[in-house]
């Protein structure tokens, strides 16, 4: 687990609801159950303030790091469809862009990491579609300078039609092979935590759960069912995903409490 990830999923699973703000200390304490370092912690952030992800304030306990509204706006929108918080509908009109690709391979891979996370699915090189449009899509480009078009197409016949455009865009058989890897992967790590088990392996096997799920963020656009297959994997998983969060979530956030309470002593003592 690479700790720029481990971030993002700490601050959008469990920051997030407490101000998306914690003492240095904190997060080092609570990504050290997950193997990470404290000097690849430090390097992360770091890393995420340069990109306009988090920005350093001072904390009553002492220095530490808040979310910025960029930040805030995209742990938002991730949690939303982590917990499909939000009913998938579908108006039969798809969102359509024309780009101009970046030149160098790493930018173009960046904007196909963005563009799949804002649920867009690609056509060819130049051509992305979705089922729904993005708000931060224009804003996407325009910061990355990707010179677009954007159109609308409205469908009106059935879904046949339609259905061939989603089994263009996505690979919706290796997407529903990977729920069900998912599921097969994370059940005997679930099974293992108990009543009996400490908060602290409560936290980490539920993170390790989050942090697995939200990868779907990336290869899954959640389409509206009508233009998905019979039985999709992904509707299993969903609840298995579902049921163990919950049932892991009230010690995984014990657990994070008195990190965040550890923390702020840490903190304290070092200021003094």
């Amino acid at each position: 687990m690479q700790a720029r990830s481990a971030l993002f999923d700490l601050y959008g699973d469990h920051l997030r609801p407490k101000g998306g703000r914690a003492p240095v200390a904190a997060l080092v304490k609570l990504l050290a159950p997950l193997g990470i370092a404290p000097p690849a912690v430090r390097t992360a952030v770091s890393r995420m303030v340069r990109q306009g992800w988090l920005e350093p304030l001072r904390l009553a306990s002492g220095p530490g790091y808040s979310i910025t509204p960029k930040a805030a706006r995209r742990l938002d929108e991730a949690a939303a469809r982590i917990y499909r918080t939000g009913r998938v509908t579908w108006d039969g009109r798809f969102d359509l862009l024309v780009l101009d690709a970046p030149g160098s391979r790493r930018d173009r891979q960046r904007l196909a990491a963005n563009l799949s996370f804002l649920g867009y699915g690609t056509l060819d090189e130049q051509t992305w579609v979705a089922t729904r449009p993005a708000e931060d899509v224009d804003l996407l480009l325009a910061e990355a300078g990707i010179q677009f078009e954007r159109f609308t197409a409205a469908h009106f016949s059935g879904t046949p039609g339609a259905m061939g455009v989603v089994r263009r865009a996505w690979n919706l058989t290796e997407i529903g092979q990977a729920y069900e890897r998912f599921v097969a992967d994370q059940r005997p790590l679930l099974a293992a935590v108990t009543v009996r088990s400490s908060d602290e392996e409560a936290y980490a096997t539920r993170f390790r759960l989050v942090h697995a799920w939200r990868t779907f963020l990336f290869r899954d656009p959640q389409l509206p069912p009508a233009l998905l297959p019979e039985r999709w994997p992904g509707t299993a998983a969903a609840s298995f995903f579902d049921r163990h969060a919950a049932r892991l979530r009230p010690a995984a956030d014990r657990y994070v409490e008195q990190c965040l309470d550890a923390g702020n002593r840490i903190a304290r003592q070092k200021g003094r």
